[in-house]
């Protein structure tokens, strides 16, 4: 299994309108970087729902129930788009100034690479972000 984080503005999409939603798809990534992201996530990975420029804090965790295909939103071919679903809230969302605080997830793409709206995260950051989230898996 691999970890991965997704990045959305709540007041654009928010944790809970995806809960209640139940699933969606992640469109509109027009970087590289995230595309690649996008096209090497697997059926059952697991990726922080991370709200962007408004909270800033790690929310959730969601699940890839369907992996890559054409982004519905261009013609263009080089473009993914991949389908998630709720798997679980974290008991205290983790803050994005906690992580920066945290020296064990210096290296985090988050950190690293703050612009990126996908990105990959370790077994090693997932376990301890699930840690400072009081959340079990």
């Amino acid at each position: 299994m691999n970890y991965w984080l997704i990045k959305s503005e709540p007041f654009k999409y928010s944790w809970e309108q995806f809960k209640k939603d139940k699933k969606t798809f992640w469109d509109g990534v027009r970087n590289y970087a995230a595309r690649n992201n996008l096209r090497d996530m697997k059926k059952g990975d697991l990726a922080f729902f991370y709200h962007s420029n408004e909270g800033v804090e790690i929310v959730g965790i969601a699940k890839v129930v369907k992996e890559h295909y054409q982004d519905p939103t261009t013609d263009e071919t080089a473009w993914f788009a991949v389908d998630f679903a709720p798997y679980k809230d974290l008991k205290k969302p983790v803050s994005l100034e906690a992580i920066k605080k945290e020296p064990s997830l210096e290296k985090m793409d988050l950190v690293r690479l703050s612009r990126l709206s996908v990105g990959k995260v370790t077994q090693a950051e997932f376990d301890k972000i699930c840690l400072m989230g009081e959340t079990t898996i």
